[in-house]
C-alpha cells in the first residue's frame, strides 16, 4: 500500500507508459496518410489552377488537418473512422441483437455464446476431468482454475514484498516455454450463496429445535444470499500454432493438444502452490457453466450455485443480448466495461488496486490479461523501438521540433524493460479491463462512476470502451482468455 514504509521490506514498483510513439514525428500510420491526402491535393491544385488552386484545395487541407489533429473524447478524430465504420456495419447486419433460437438446437459442443464466441467449442480431457475451451479463431485452447489466497492488505509488508516477488516468478514461469498465448487473471465478485454458513452452522452449530437454534437458521437463510464474496479465476490459453511441434509429438490433434497443455497446467499448478497460492482442481463443464450463465444473468446467479441446475454448456449462453454504443444488456442485467487506459505514472506500492478490487456494493469483474513474450521475440522488440526512439529524435531535430520530457520517459522505460530482460526476467504485454453490471440503467451508471472514482484513488484512468461492448465483456467477464 502507499502508506507502508519502503524500509520494512515492501518495494515500491513503476509501471512503464502507453507507448504513444507513432510512424514519423509521432504520427501514427492513418494520420500521415490523410496528411499525404491533403499535400497531394494540395500540390495537385497548385498545378492545375495555379493561385486559385489554393481556394480549392483550402477546405480539403482544412478538414485533414481536422482529422489528425484535433482530438474528439480522447482521441484524434481520424481514429474515430474505422470504429465508428465497423459499428455501423454491424448496426446495419443486424450483429448488435442475439437472440436464442429455442427451436433450433446448438451444435454439440458449442458454448452457446452470442457474437464471435459461437465458434467456441468444448473438449473435456478424460486423464483430468477439465474442460478445455478450443477457440478456433484465434487457434488457442484454454483451461481455467480457481485460486484462494489470503487477505493481501492484511498481510505485514515484508510478507507482502515476499508474495509479490513469488507472484513474479509465477509470471516468469509462463513466459518460458513460449507456447502460452495468455494468462488471464479474473477477480469478479458473486451473490454469496449462503453455502458457507450453512456447512459452518452444520459442522459447529446445535440444531436442537430451540428457540435459538432455529433464530440462527433463519438468520443464515436470509443473510447469507445478500452477502458478496470474491472468486479469483486464473485462465491459461495454450499456443496452437506455437506448439504446433509438440502436439504432433503428444499424438496429433485435440487429444495431443491437450496433452501438451496438461503439461503447462501442472507447471502453473506447481508454481502457484511455490507462491503459496491454493490452485482448486480445474474447471469443470459444470462449473464453467455456472460461471458463463451467472455472468450474463447475474439475478439468478445465487440460486445456481445453491442448487444442481444450470450446469450444461450448451444452455450456459444468454436467452438474449442487445448491444448499444457504450453498453451492452443480457438476460437480467445491463453491462458496461471500462478499459485501464492508463496506470499510475509515479513508483506505487503492491496493492494499489485496493480500491477498485474491494468496492462493495456492485456486481464487477476485474480482468487482467498477460500476453507472454518469447525473449528473443522481446529483445527484438526492444531494439526496434530504441532505433525508432533514436530515429525520431533526429527527425525533431532536423525540423526544430523540441524533446518534450514524455518522450524522454517512454525511451528511457524501454532501456529498462532491456535491462530486466538482459537480467533473466520475463516480458508481458498487460491489459486491465473492468465490467460493472446491474439490474437497471440507473444503477449501472452509478456503478460505473463508482468505479471510475475507485480508480482515480488507485491512481489509474479508465475509459468506457464504445462500439465494441460485446467483444469487451467476452474479454472481461468471461474466463475464455480472449482479448481484444
Amino acid at each position: 500500500m502507499a502508506g507502508e514504509n519502503p524500509d520494512r521490506g515492501l518495494a515500491p514498483v513503476k509501471f512503464s507508459r502507453l507507448t504513444r510513439r507513432g510512424l514519423l514525428l509521432g504520427l501514427s500510420l492513418s494520420q500521415v496518410i490523410v496528411l499525404g491526402l491533403g499535400a497531394a491535393a494540395l500540390v495537385g491544385a497548385l498545378y492545375t489552377a495555379g493561385g486559385k488552386g489554393l481556394l480549392l484545395a483550402g477546405p480539403v487541407c482544412g478538414v485533414c488537418a481536422l482529422l489528425v489533429w484535433v482530438p474528439i473524447g480522447g482521441r484524434k478524430a481520424i481514429e474515430w473512422i474505422p470504429l465508428a465504420g465497423h459499428w455501423a456495419l454491424r448496426v446495419a447486419l443486424g450483429q448488435t441483437v442475439y437472440r436464442w433460437r429455442v427451436t433450433k438446437p446448438r451444435p454439440a459442443g458449442t458454448l452457446a455464446l452470442p457474437g464471435d464466441a459461437a465458434a467456441l467449442r468444448q473438449y473435456l480431457d478424460p486423464d483430468t476431468g477439465a474442460v478445455m475451451v478450443h477457440d478456433p479463431h484465434h487457434n488457442t485452447l484454454t483451461a481455467l482454475v480457481e485460486v484462494t489466497h489470503p487477505s493481501f492488505i492484511l498481510l505485514d509488508p515484508d510478507e507482502q514484498q515476499r508474495r509479490v516477488t513469488s507472484w513474479g516468478r509465477v509470471l516468469a514461469t509462463v513466459c518460458r516455454s513460449g507456447r502460452i498465448a495468455s494468462l488471464q487473471m479474473l477477480e469478479r465478485t458473486v451473490p454469496d450463496s449462503g453455502t458457507g454458513l450453512e456447512q459452518w452452522w452444520a459442522a459447529h452449530g446445535t440444531d436442537d429445535g430451540s428457540r435459538v437454534a432455529t433464530t440462527y437458521r433463519e438468520l443464515i437463510e436470509r443473510a447469507g444470499p445478500t452477502a458478496e464474496r470474491h472468486v479469483t479465476t486464473l485462465s491459461l490459453s495454450l499456443d496452437m500454432k506455437a506448439a504446433a511441434r509438440a502436439i504432433r509429438s503428444a499424438g496429433h490433434g485435440m487429444r495431443g493438444t491437450a496433452a501438451v497443455l496438461r503439461a503447462e497446467m501442472r507447471t502453473l499448478t506447481s508454481a502457484l502452490r511455490a507462491a503459496d497460492l491454493t490452485p482448486s482442481d480445474w474447471y469443470t463443464p459444470g462449473q464453467l457453466a455456472v460461471m458463463l450463465r451467472a455472468a450474463y444473468d447475474p439475478a439468478i446467479a445465487a440460486t445456481l450455485e445453491r442448487s444442481e441446475l444450470g450446469r450444461d454448456l450448451a444452455t450456459a449462453g444468454p436467452v438474449a443480448v442487445e448491444e448499444t454504443w457504450d453498453r451492452l444488456r443480457s438476460d437480467s442485467a445491463f453491462h458496461a466495461v471500462l478499459w485501464v487506459s492508463e496506470w499510475p505514472r509515479s513508483q506505487v506500492y503492491p496493492g494499489f488496486l485496493a480500491p477498485i478490487l474491494l468496492s462493495s456494493g456492485m456486481r464487477r469483474a476485474f480482468t487482467l490479461l498477460y500476453d507472454p513474450v518469447r525473449a528473443d521475440q522481446a529483445a527484438r522488440d526492444i531494439r526496434r523501438k530504441k532505433t525508432g526512439y533514436l530515429s525520431d529524435a533526429a527527425q525533431r531535430a532536423k525540423v526544430g521540433q523540441i524533446e518534450d520530457a514524455e518522450q524522454t520517459a517512454e525511451y528511457r522505460d524501454v532501456l529498462q524493460q532491456e535491462a530486466d530482460l538482459i537480467a533473466g526476467h520475463g516480458v508481458l504485454h498487460y491489459a486491465g479491463l473492468i465490467a460493472a453490471s446491474a439490474p437497471t440503467v440507473d444503477e449501472l451508471e452509478a456503478a460505473v462512476s463508482a468505479i471510475e472514482q475507485s480508480a482515480i484513488q488507485a491512481s489509474c484512468e479508465t475509459r468506457r470502451l464504445v462500439g465494441q461492448q460485446a467483444q469487451a465483456f467476452t474479454a472481461a467477464a468471461l474466463p475464455l482468455g480472449r482479448g481484444l
